[in-house]
């Protein structure tokens, strides 16, 4: 297959300036620990804080107490929780070891619109016994390979459970856990600072062949995910339909898309979707933004942090309700406070440095990874000055299809504009809402598929 030929000299000048990076397995002793007294089966420490944080019981997986449907929306176990406080601009100072410099940005810009509920923190969701399993084995097999563009291992759960460094960090950002396929109608909107919003509208459909819940790949193997999108509104962009690919390694491969072009009426090979190619209908966030991060990780320099207690989005079911419309949801200068949920949790902080010689519109990006399930739940990025540029953090929700949480309303916060994105709406969609882990096939997602959507 014809490779995007821009992504493999970005990966030749990377593979150059590299020696292939060296990680440490763990030994079969520290594997052994998973899921025993100190730690979850993903690595995560069992142990609650005096903060807050309560001790990991997983007690979940696939259902809960009270449940409706497996299918569907459902508000889930905390339904009937009240907030234990309220974070304001006026208050922020009192918190602000707990939050992350874009939510203090935030604040600061918006003192009359933003706040953050929080509520009681909660661990009750564990993962089915085959992600255990794979991350237990990836434990002592796993590597970073190609100069950090690659990995081996099995697929279907993190690689790394103990992450030493930046590397093994964002390939587990890159792989967790999450639901085999997904498809929708989703809508989009773009919330001006004067307050006007904009609609877009598509059908979505991905899926992960590594998370298949009855069948385990190598992250070896060639194909990661396949993606779908097919464009209804705005106007001027429906008919239009992408599809394609992203590979397991980026050392000799790139993302791949192929677009239908109604104004044209044919398919033809897009040049580059890789790291900041814009994302349409309104181009406020890249395609690596998604999941807060996602895609190559060839044009940073990644940094483990370290871990520390956040204030988080967390168990954000609300959000997704059919019974909000937008109009309630979409409020100017961020989307509606009191839908959204906030929980103390411990996360990963994983930062990227922009390499020498490579380009992208953030400079730096510091990434916050939910230790539990190594899910982005918010993301700062910075400029090329090294200002704070862009804020996104994602709503997730536990989806019982999937035994996993899975990304609901996603919000891109850019500073500079006084705008935001909020992806992935389904409130108003009707019977187009979230469909997880159906048995969907490649060829769903083919230059055949778009030139069929397309029509």
């Amino acid at each position: 297959m014809k490779l995007n030929v821009m992504a493999a000299s970005c990966a030749a000048v990377l593979l150059a300036g590299l020696s292939q990076t060296a990680t440490a397995k763990v030994d079969a002793a520290k594997a052994a620990e998973l899921g025993g007294d100190k730690y979850t089966c993903m690595g995560a420490e069992k142990a609650g804080t005096a903060s807050g944080i309560p001790e990991y019981s997983g007690k979940w997986v696939g259902q809960w107490p009270g449940m409706k449907a497996k299918s569907g929306y459902d508000p889930g176990p905390y339904a009937d929780e009240k907030p234990l406080f309220t974070i304001t601009a006026a208050n922020m100072a009192e918190h602000a070891d707990k939050l992350t410099e874009g939510q203090k940005a935030l604040f600061k810009q918006y003192p009359d619109s933003y706040k953050m509920n929080v509520y009681q923190s909660h661990r009750d969701f564990g993962f089915p016994q085959f992600v255990c399993d794979t991350t237990k084995k990836n434990a002592t097999t796993s590597e970073v390979i190609d100069g950090g563009l690659g990995i081996t291992g099995t697929t279907g759960s993190i690689p790394f459970a103990f992450p030493q460094n930046g590397q093994e960090a964002v390939w587990n950002i890159i792989n967790p856990p999450r639901a085999w396929s997904e498809k929708a109608v989703t809508d989009i909107a773009q919330v001006l600072a004067n307050g006007t919003v904009s609609y877009g509208r598509n059908v979505f459909k991905t899926l992960n062949t590594g998370m298949n819940p009855t069948e385990r790949a190598s992250y070896t193997d060639k194909i990661a995910a396949y993606f779908y999108t097919g464009y209804q509104l705005p106007e001027r962009d429906k008919g239009f339909v992408a599809v394609g690919y992203q590979p397991n390694n980026f050392s000799n491969d790139a993302t791949q898309s192929w677009q239908y072009q109604p104004g044209i009426r044919r398919v033809r090979q897009a040049p580059e979707v890789c790291c900041d190619y814009p994302v349409p209908p309104f181009n406020g966030r890249t395609v690596d933004d998604d999941y807060g991060f996602n895609g190559s990780p060839e044009r940073y320099t990644w940094k483990l942090v370290g871990k520390k207690e956040m204030l988080v989005p967390y168990h954000n079911f609300k959000v997704n309700d059919p019974a909000l419309k937008y109009k309630d949801m979409l409020t100017p200068n961020t989307l509606n406070p009191e839908i959204v949920r906030y929980e103390l949790h411990r996360v990963w902080v994983v930062e990227g440095e922009l390499r020498q010689g490579m380009r992208h519109v953030y400079s730096k990006r510091r990434l916050y990874a939910d230790e539990d399930t190594w899910l982005t739940l918010w993301a700062d990025n910075y400029d090329a000055r090294g200002q704070l540029y862009r804020v996104s953090y994602v709503n997730f929700f536990y989806s019982p299809q999937s035994s996993a949480f899975h990304r609901g309303v996603s919000v891109y916060h850019d500073l500079t504009a006084r705008a935001y994105e909020a992806w992935y709406m389904v409130n108003e969609r009707g019977n187009d809402w979230w469909q997880i882990n159906l048995p969907l096939k490649p060829a769903e997602f083919s230059p055949q598929a778009a030139a069929r959507g397309g029509h």
